[in-house]
């Protein structure tokens, strides 16, 4: 058995390709692929489930051959994965990916662009990732396309640029807002690209999709990286394990709320999560503005109370309470989110928080953090200073 997978862009087919059409027994691939390249003599197999087009291929004896027609490049996010799991060898001739063509279309470079597939996953991910990154390319699905997508950065200031059926009769390619993008109806296929600043040329960078994360510099950075009033932040070491329980990385959504300063949802952003901050005290979200901006990081940043600031933010992954009382860890623990954790520097406050998880469905531990540090003396010598003691409440829901 012989399978060659050949990427379909519109163009001419890859050298090779029209010989092993001309050879297939059998031929696998979406209708309008079939009907522009399957010869007569071979057997078609539409593709729809993976399944049966798998089973077919698998049933090809010996000396025969089988094409599998995949637009773009089929190693990329494409057909190639599934037919290696398959134990599947295959010749792969490829063509020009949806997203190089669109990236050519918008004339700009895209080392810097973060590719994510909504096929066959939970959308809410992928906009996730464009909430958080200010370039992301979403390679779309029915049902899960421009106006989903668009519908989900309600509150995030974006810019969407919709390539539809790029290297097909009827390609376009337009500039839109969330806004209108949600309310237009896209032509099938197409793919997205999401950025935060439209006109703004990228740094030259060493790794394709942006730098990694968590950030090279580390986390639970000192106090002193950022804006903050008389020392109210959450400190380092309260900090780093907070963010543990959080569990904040990509495709995540993460709310502060009570966020001060905003250090844990910035921290939370670097580690590649999109985060909403709520913050009733305007000096504070100020401050914020500042600290994700020196940060690089974007933030939403919601001005309120919990738990009316709450009511129409979309359903987050974790969430961190800073502030805001019992109301606010109420709200937050019927939230929807996986992960709940609760700073509190009163004892009085841990009994009732734990039953508040308790009762909403969470598994609940608790941990207290007193840390010391280094302190130098007018002489030089040293001492350990104590800070303050704080609790942290973690909840959390089996996936």
């Amino acid at each position: 058995m012989a399978v060659t997978v050949i990427g379909v862009d519109g163009g001419p087919l890859a050298p090779g390709g029209a010989e092993a059409l001309e050879q297939a027994r059998l031929v696998v691939g979406g209708r309008r692929h079939l009907d522009a390249y399957a010869p007569e003599h071979a057997r078609r197999v539409e593709l729809g489930p993976l399944e049966p087009a798998l089973n077919a291929l698998g049933s090809l004896s010996g000396d025969e051959h089988g094409v599998v027609l995949a637009s773009g490049d089929p190693g990329f996010f494409g057909a190639v994965r599934a037919l290696r799991e398959r134990g599947v060898r295959c010749t792969v001739l490829p063509a020009t990916s949806s997203v190089q063509r669109l990236m050519a279309r918008a004339g700009r470079s895209w080392d810097d662009v973060t590719v994510v597939s909504a096929h066959g996953r939970d959308l809410t991910a992928a906009i996730n990732v464009c909430r958080a990154r200010s370039a992301v390319a979403v390679l779309t699905a029915p049902k899960a396309g421009p106006a989903q997508i668009a519908s989900g950065l309600s509150g995030w200031r974006r810019t969407m640029i919709v390539g539809e059926d790029l290297g097909g009769p009827n390609e376009s390619v337009v500039t839109v807002d969330p806004a209108e993008a949600a309310k237009r109806t896209w032509f099938e296929p197409n793919v997205v690209l999401c950025l935060a600043e439209a006109d703004e040329v990228p740094p030259r960078g060493w790794m394709a999709g942006g730098e990694p994360v968590p950030p090279a510099t580390g986390w639970a950075l000192s106090e002193d990286e950022f804006s903050h009033r008389d020392g109210m932040i959450t400190k380092a070491e309260v900090r780093a394990v907070a963010l543990s329980k959080l569990a904040p990385r990509p495709g995540a959504l993460v709310w502060d709320v009570g966020a001060g300063s905003g250090s844990v949802a910035v921290e939370c952003a670097r580690m590649g999560a999109a985060t909403i901050a709520i913050e009733k005290d305007e000096a504070q979200a100020v401050r914020m503005v500042t600290n994700a901006a020196g940060h690089g990081v974007d933030v939403r940043i919601e001005e309120g109370e919990a738990p009316q600031a709450l009511r129409d933010l979309p359903k987050p992954d974790s969430i961190f309470v800073g502030g805001g009382g019992t109301e606010a860890v109420t709200a937050c623990a019927h939230a929807g989110a996986s992960r709940v954790v609760v700073a509190l520097a009163a004892l009085d406050r841990v009994g009732p928080t734990r039953e508040t998880l308790r009762s909403a469905g969470y598994g609940v531990e608790g941990v207290q953090i007193g840390a010391a540090r280094l302190s130098e003396l007018p002489d030089g010598s040293s001492r350990m200073e104590a800070a303050n003691p704080v609790v942290l409440i973690t909840g959390t829901k089996k996936p």
